[in-house]
Protein backbone atom coordinates (compact mmCIF):
# COMPACT_ATOMS: atom_id res chain seq x y z
CA UNK A 1 0.00 0.00 0.00
CA UNK A 2 1.39 3.40 -0.94
CA UNK A 3 2.32 5.78 1.83
CA UNK A 4 0.96 8.68 -0.19
CA UNK A 5 -2.64 9.76 0.22
CA UNK A 6 -4.69 10.15 -2.88
CA UNK A 7 -7.99 10.73 -4.61
CA UNK A 8 -9.20 7.20 -5.27
CA UNK A 9 -10.78 6.24 -8.56
CA UNK A 10 -14.48 6.10 -7.62
CA UNK A 11 -15.05 2.49 -8.64
CA UNK A 12 -17.30 1.77 -5.67
CA UNK A 13 -20.04 4.11 -6.73
CA UNK A 14 -19.71 3.26 -10.41
CA UNK A 15 -20.36 -0.36 -9.52
CA UNK A 16 -23.41 0.71 -7.55
CA UNK A 17 -24.69 2.64 -10.52
CA UNK A 18 -24.69 -0.44 -12.69
CA UNK A 19 -27.30 -1.93 -10.38
CA UNK A 20 -29.57 1.10 -10.85
CA UNK A 21 -29.55 1.33 -14.64
CA UNK A 22 -32.85 -0.51 -15.00
CA UNK A 23 -34.55 1.99 -12.73
CA UNK A 24 -32.87 4.98 -14.41
CA UNK A 25 -33.96 3.87 -17.84
CA UNK A 26 -37.60 4.06 -16.84
CA UNK A 27 -37.46 7.51 -15.24
CA UNK A 28 -36.65 10.96 -16.63
CA UNK A 29 -32.94 11.61 -17.00
CA UNK A 30 -33.36 15.14 -15.66
CA UNK A 31 -35.61 16.12 -12.82
CA UNK A 32 -36.31 19.75 -12.02
CA UNK A 33 -37.45 20.37 -8.49
CA UNK A 34 -39.52 23.29 -7.30
CA UNK A 35 -37.05 25.16 -5.12
CA UNK A 36 -38.25 28.75 -5.55
CA UNK A 37 -37.21 31.44 -5.13
CA UNK A 38 -34.32 31.00 -7.61
CA UNK A 39 -32.82 33.29 -10.24
CA UNK A 40 -34.85 32.73 -13.43
CA UNK A 41 -31.75 31.78 -15.40
CA UNK A 42 -30.90 28.90 -13.02
CA UNK A 43 -32.74 25.70 -12.26
CA UNK A 44 -31.88 23.04 -9.71
CA UNK A 45 -31.46 19.62 -11.25
CA UNK A 46 -30.54 16.17 -10.14
CA UNK A 47 -29.93 13.98 -13.18
CA UNK A 48 -29.20 10.86 -11.16
CA UNK A 49 -31.66 11.09 -8.30
CA UNK A 50 -34.96 9.21 -8.19
CA UNK A 51 -37.69 11.31 -6.59
CA UNK A 52 -38.11 8.77 -3.80
CA UNK A 53 -34.60 9.58 -2.54
CA UNK A 54 -35.79 12.86 -1.04
CA UNK A 55 -37.34 12.64 2.40
CA UNK A 56 -38.65 15.37 4.64
CA UNK A 57 -35.04 16.14 5.52
CA UNK A 58 -32.45 16.79 2.84
CA UNK A 59 -29.74 17.69 5.29
CA UNK A 60 -26.04 16.94 5.01
CA UNK A 61 -25.87 13.72 3.06
CA UNK A 62 -23.14 11.28 3.93
CA UNK A 63 -23.52 11.44 7.70
CA UNK A 64 -22.89 8.18 9.50
CA UNK A 65 -22.21 7.02 13.01
CA UNK A 66 -19.68 4.63 11.48
CA UNK A 67 -17.33 7.44 10.44
CA UNK A 68 -14.63 8.08 13.03
CA UNK A 69 -12.60 11.02 11.78
CA UNK A 70 -9.93 11.68 14.39
CA UNK A 71 -7.18 14.20 15.00
CA UNK A 72 -3.70 12.69 15.30
CA UNK A 73 -1.83 15.70 16.79
CA UNK A 74 -0.12 16.89 13.60
CA UNK A 75 -0.26 20.42 12.10
CA UNK A 76 -2.80 21.87 9.68
CA UNK A 77 -2.05 24.61 7.16
CA UNK A 78 -2.73 27.50 9.51
CA UNK A 79 -0.25 30.06 8.18
CA UNK A 80 -1.90 33.02 6.51
CA UNK A 81 -1.81 33.15 3.61
CA UNK A 82 -1.34 29.63 2.28
CA UNK A 83 1.10 30.22 -0.58
CA UNK A 84 0.53 27.97 -3.60
CA UNK A 85 3.46 27.40 -5.94
CA UNK A 86 2.12 26.12 -9.23
CA UNK A 87 4.13 23.80 -11.43
CA UNK A 88 2.63 23.40 -14.91
CA UNK A 89 4.19 20.24 -16.29
CA UNK A 90 3.87 19.73 -20.02
CA UNK A 91 1.87 21.58 -22.64
CA UNK A 92 -0.69 23.90 -21.02
CA UNK A 93 -2.88 26.25 -23.10
CA UNK A 94 -3.33 29.64 -21.44
CA UNK A 95 -7.11 29.23 -21.40
CA UNK A 96 -6.80 26.07 -19.30
CA UNK A 97 -4.37 27.78 -16.93
CA UNK A 98 -6.75 30.69 -16.48
CA UNK A 99 -9.70 28.46 -15.58
CA UNK A 100 -7.68 26.66 -12.91
CA UNK A 101 -6.17 29.87 -11.52
CA UNK A 102 -9.59 31.48 -11.32
CA UNK A 103 -10.73 28.54 -9.21
CA UNK A 104 -7.72 28.82 -6.90
CA UNK A 105 -8.20 32.57 -6.51
CA UNK A 106 -11.88 31.97 -5.74
CA UNK A 107 -11.00 29.99 -2.61
CA UNK A 108 -10.58 33.10 -0.47
CA UNK A 109 -12.41 35.72 -2.55
CA UNK A 110 -15.60 37.17 -1.14
CA UNK A 111 -16.71 38.72 -4.44
CA UNK A 112 -18.53 35.68 -5.85
CA UNK A 113 -22.25 35.23 -5.10
CA UNK A 114 -23.40 32.35 -2.93
CA UNK A 115 -23.13 29.44 -3.15
CA UNK A 116 -19.47 30.23 -3.67
CA UNK A 117 -16.09 28.52 -3.74
CA UNK A 118 -15.06 30.56 -0.69
CA UNK A 119 -18.16 29.31 1.16
CA UNK A 120 -16.91 25.80 0.38
CA UNK A 121 -13.41 26.64 1.69
CA UNK A 122 -14.86 28.04 4.91
CA UNK A 123 -15.60 24.45 5.98
CA UNK A 124 -11.83 23.85 5.86
CA UNK A 125 -11.28 26.67 8.34
CA UNK A 126 -13.19 24.63 10.94
CA UNK A 127 -10.25 22.23 11.21
CA UNK A 128 -7.74 23.05 13.94
CA UNK A 129 -4.49 21.67 15.31
CA UNK A 130 -3.38 21.10 18.90
CA UNK A 131 -2.47 24.79 19.28
CA UNK A 132 -6.00 25.83 18.36
CA UNK A 133 -4.91 27.27 15.03
CA UNK A 134 -7.41 26.90 12.17
CA UNK A 135 -6.76 26.14 8.53
CA UNK A 136 -6.19 29.55 6.96
CA UNK A 137 -9.05 31.18 5.06
CA UNK A 138 -6.58 33.00 2.79
CA UNK A 139 -5.04 31.25 -0.22
CA UNK A 140 -2.69 32.92 -2.72
CA UNK A 141 -0.89 31.92 -5.88
CA UNK A 142 2.64 32.88 -4.83
CA UNK A 143 4.49 31.69 -7.92
CA UNK A 144 4.31 29.69 -11.13
CA UNK A 145 6.77 27.59 -13.08
CA UNK A 146 6.14 26.07 -16.50
CA UNK A 147 8.04 22.88 -17.31
CA UNK A 148 7.24 22.98 -21.02
CA UNK A 149 10.20 20.79 -21.94
CA UNK A 150 8.93 17.81 -19.93
CA UNK A 151 12.14 17.75 -17.86
CA UNK A 152 11.48 14.17 -16.70
CA UNK A 153 9.68 12.85 -19.75
CA UNK A 154 6.03 12.04 -20.28
CA UNK A 155 5.94 9.06 -17.92
CA UNK A 156 6.26 10.02 -14.26
CA UNK A 157 6.42 7.98 -11.07
CA UNK A 158 5.63 9.09 -7.54
CA UNK A 159 9.34 9.38 -6.86
CA UNK A 160 10.10 11.34 -10.03
CA UNK A 161 7.38 13.80 -8.97
CA UNK A 162 9.84 14.93 -6.29
CA UNK A 163 12.46 15.41 -9.00
CA UNK A 164 10.02 17.57 -10.96
CA UNK A 165 9.61 19.73 -7.85
CA UNK A 166 13.37 19.89 -7.30
CA UNK A 167 13.88 20.99 -10.90
CA UNK A 168 11.23 23.68 -10.50
CA UNK A 169 12.81 24.98 -7.30
CA UNK A 170 16.16 25.34 -9.07
CA UNK A 171 14.65 26.87 -12.22
CA UNK A 172 11.79 28.99 -10.97
CA UNK A 173 12.35 32.75 -10.90
CA UNK A 174 10.76 33.16 -7.48
CA UNK A 175 11.71 32.39 -3.87
CA UNK A 176 9.81 29.60 -2.17
CA UNK A 177 8.53 30.09 1.36
CA UNK A 178 8.79 26.46 2.37
CA UNK A 179 7.41 27.11 5.87
CA UNK A 180 4.14 28.61 4.65
CA UNK A 181 3.65 27.13 1.22
CA UNK A 182 2.59 24.13 -0.82
CA UNK A 183 3.45 22.89 -4.29
CA UNK A 184 0.66 22.09 -6.73
CA UNK A 185 1.92 20.00 -9.67
CA UNK A 186 -0.47 19.78 -12.61
CA UNK A 187 0.36 17.48 -15.52
CA UNK A 188 -1.01 17.95 -19.03
CA UNK A 189 -3.21 15.41 -20.78
CA UNK A 190 -0.29 13.76 -22.61
CA UNK A 191 1.57 12.87 -19.40
CA UNK A 192 1.08 9.51 -17.71
CA UNK A 193 1.69 9.11 -13.98
CA UNK A 194 2.14 5.99 -11.89
CA UNK A 195 -1.31 4.64 -10.88
CA UNK A 196 -3.13 7.45 -12.75
CA UNK A 197 -6.56 6.29 -13.97
CA UNK A 198 -5.96 2.79 -12.66
CA UNK A 199 -6.03 3.67 -8.96
CA UNK A 200 -5.80 7.46 -8.48
CA UNK A 201 -6.78 10.77 -10.05
CA UNK A 202 -4.49 12.76 -7.77
CA UNK A 203 -2.52 12.47 -4.55
CA UNK A 204 -0.76 14.56 -1.94
CA UNK A 205 2.31 14.03 0.22
CA UNK A 206 5.37 16.05 1.24
CA UNK A 207 8.82 16.58 -0.23
CA UNK A 208 11.96 14.79 0.95
CA UNK A 209 14.82 17.03 2.15
CA UNK A 210 17.28 14.69 0.42
CA UNK A 211 15.64 15.47 -2.94
CA UNK A 212 14.21 18.97 -2.65
CA UNK A 213 16.17 20.45 0.25
CA UNK A 214 13.32 20.73 2.74
CA UNK A 215 10.00 19.21 3.74
CA UNK A 216 7.01 20.90 2.13
CA UNK A 217 3.51 19.58 1.36
CA UNK A 218 2.56 19.07 -2.27
CA UNK A 219 -0.28 17.73 -4.36
CA UNK A 220 -0.39 16.34 -7.87
CA UNK A 221 -3.39 16.19 -10.20
CA UNK A 222 -3.45 15.08 -13.84
CA UNK A 223 -5.60 16.08 -16.79
CA UNK A 224 -7.56 12.94 -17.64
CA UNK A 225 -9.15 14.23 -20.87
CA UNK A 226 -7.35 11.78 -23.17
CA UNK A 227 -6.66 8.96 -20.73
CA UNK A 228 -9.68 8.32 -18.51
CA UNK A 229 -12.28 11.12 -18.39
CA UNK A 230 -15.00 8.62 -17.49
CA UNK A 231 -13.03 7.84 -14.32
CA UNK A 232 -11.39 11.10 -13.24
CA UNK A 233 -13.76 13.63 -14.84
CA UNK A 234 -17.05 11.97 -13.85
CA UNK A 235 -19.86 13.15 -14.08
CA UNK A 236 -18.78 15.14 -17.16
CA UNK A 237 -17.93 11.84 -18.84
CA UNK A 238 -19.50 8.46 -18.13
CA UNK A 239 -18.26 4.88 -18.57
CA UNK A 240 -19.27 3.09 -21.75
CA UNK A 241 -21.26 0.47 -19.88
CA UNK A 242 -23.58 3.21 -18.60
CA UNK A 243 -24.51 4.44 -22.07
CA UNK A 244 -28.03 3.75 -23.30
CA UNK A 245 -30.52 4.03 -20.46
CA UNK A 246 -28.06 5.21 -17.83
CA UNK A 247 -27.72 8.78 -16.56
CA UNK A 248 -26.23 11.13 -19.12
CA UNK A 249 -23.05 13.10 -18.68
CA UNK A 250 -23.34 16.64 -17.33
CA UNK A 251 -22.14 19.62 -19.37
CA UNK A 252 -18.95 21.07 -17.83
CA UNK A 253 -19.41 24.67 -16.61
CA UNK A 254 -16.19 25.91 -18.25
CA UNK A 255 -16.58 23.96 -21.45
CA UNK A 256 -13.79 21.42 -21.00
CA UNK A 257 -14.33 17.92 -19.61
CA UNK A 258 -10.71 17.41 -18.61
CA UNK A 259 -10.21 20.79 -16.91
CA UNK A 260 -13.59 20.91 -15.17
CA UNK A 261 -13.08 17.36 -13.93
CA UNK A 262 -9.59 18.26 -12.81
CA UNK A 263 -10.82 21.21 -10.74
CA UNK A 264 -12.92 18.97 -8.48
CA UNK A 265 -9.90 16.72 -7.91
CA UNK A 266 -7.75 19.78 -7.18
CA UNK A 267 -10.32 20.85 -4.59
CA UNK A 268 -10.34 17.34 -3.10
CA UNK A 269 -6.56 17.28 -2.75
CA UNK A 270 -6.26 20.83 -1.42
CA UNK A 271 -8.87 20.07 1.24
CA UNK A 272 -6.94 17.01 2.40
CA UNK A 273 -3.55 18.71 2.09
CA UNK A 274 -4.76 21.59 4.27
CA UNK A 275 -6.22 19.37 6.99
CA UNK A 276 -3.58 16.64 6.85
CA UNK A 277 -0.40 18.13 5.29
CA UNK A 278 2.12 15.75 6.86
CA UNK A 279 -0.28 12.78 7.04
CA UNK A 280 -0.49 12.99 10.83
CA UNK A 281 -3.44 15.31 11.45
CA UNK A 282 -7.09 14.70 10.41
CA UNK A 283 -8.08 11.34 8.98
CA UNK A 284 -10.19 8.25 9.67
CA UNK A 285 -8.83 4.75 9.99
CA UNK A 286 -5.91 3.32 11.92
CA UNK A 287 -3.36 3.08 9.12
CA UNK A 288 -1.54 6.38 8.41
CA UNK A 289 -0.13 4.89 5.19
CA UNK A 290 -3.67 4.56 3.83
CA UNK A 291 -5.76 7.23 5.58
CA UNK A 292 -9.36 8.04 4.76
CA UNK A 293 -9.39 11.80 4.63
CA UNK A 294 -12.05 14.53 4.55
CA UNK A 295 -12.35 14.42 0.76
CA UNK A 296 -12.46 10.63 0.59
CA UNK A 297 -15.42 10.55 2.97
CA UNK A 298 -17.52 12.61 0.54
CA UNK A 299 -16.24 11.41 -2.81
CA UNK A 300 -18.96 11.52 -5.46
CA UNK A 301 -21.22 13.91 -3.49
CA UNK A 302 -22.03 17.28 -5.05
CA UNK A 303 -25.39 18.21 -3.56
CA UNK A 304 -28.33 17.42 -1.32
CA UNK A 305 -29.91 14.01 -1.78
CA UNK A 306 -26.61 12.49 -2.88
CA UNK A 307 -25.12 9.21 -1.79
CA UNK A 308 -24.86 5.62 -2.94
CA UNK A 309 -23.73 6.64 -6.40
CA UNK A 310 -26.02 9.66 -6.83
CA UNK A 311 -24.17 12.98 -7.09
CA UNK A 312 -26.98 14.93 -5.45
CA UNK A 313 -28.84 18.05 -6.50
CA UNK A 314 -26.84 20.58 -8.53
CA UNK A 315 -27.68 23.63 -10.64
CA UNK A 316 -27.95 24.18 -14.36
CA UNK A 317 -27.72 27.56 -16.03
CA UNK A 318 -29.66 28.71 -19.05
CA UNK A 319 -26.64 27.69 -21.13
CA UNK A 320 -27.18 24.07 -20.01
CA UNK A 321 -23.95 23.87 -18.03
CA UNK A 322 -24.02 22.19 -14.61
CA UNK A 323 -22.41 23.60 -11.47
CA UNK A 324 -22.81 23.83 -7.70
CA UNK A 325 -20.81 26.92 -6.78
CA UNK A 326 -19.72 30.29 -8.12
CA UNK A 327 -16.23 31.72 -8.47
CA UNK A 328 -14.62 35.00 -9.42
CA UNK A 329 -15.16 36.63 -12.82
CA UNK A 330 -18.52 34.92 -13.26
CA UNK A 331 -16.91 31.48 -13.25
CA UNK A 332 -18.93 28.45 -12.19
CA UNK A 333 -17.57 25.15 -10.92
CA UNK A 334 -18.79 21.69 -9.97
CA UNK A 335 -16.85 20.65 -6.88
CA UNK A 336 -17.37 17.69 -4.56
CA UNK A 337 -18.46 18.22 -0.97
CA UNK A 338 -16.17 17.72 2.03
CA UNK A 339 -16.59 16.44 5.56
CA UNK A 340 -17.48 18.98 8.25
CA UNK A 341 -15.99 18.35 11.71
CA UNK A 342 -18.88 20.30 13.25
CA UNK A 343 -21.79 18.68 11.41
CA UNK A 344 -19.98 15.32 11.28
CA UNK A 345 -21.30 14.89 7.76
CA UNK A 346 -20.59 15.87 4.18
CA UNK A 347 -21.62 19.40 3.30
CA UNK A 348 -21.29 22.06 0.65
CA UNK A 349 -22.42 25.64 0.04
CA UNK A 350 -25.29 24.49 -2.21
CA UNK A 351 -26.98 22.36 0.44
CA UNK A 352 -30.74 22.79 0.52
CA UNK A 353 -31.16 23.00 4.32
Amino acid sequence: MSSQTHFFVPIFFLIFLTTTLTYASTTPKTQTLNTNPNPPQIQYINPKLPQRAFTSSKKYEGSSNLVHLRYHMGPVLSSSPINIYLIWYGNWPNAHKQTIKHFLLSLSSTSAPSPSVSDWWNTLSLYTDQTGANVSRTVLIAGEHSDIRYSHGTQLTRLSMQEVISNAVKSAPFPVDHKNGIFLILTSQDVTVQDFCRAVCGFHYFTFPSMVGYTMPYAWIGNSAKQCPEVCAYPFAIPGYMAGGGPGALTPPNGDVGIDGMISVIAHELAELSSNPLVNAWYAGEDPTAPTEIGDLCEGLYGSGGGGGYIGQVMKGRDGMSFNMNGIRNRRFLVQWIWSPVLKACTGPNKLD
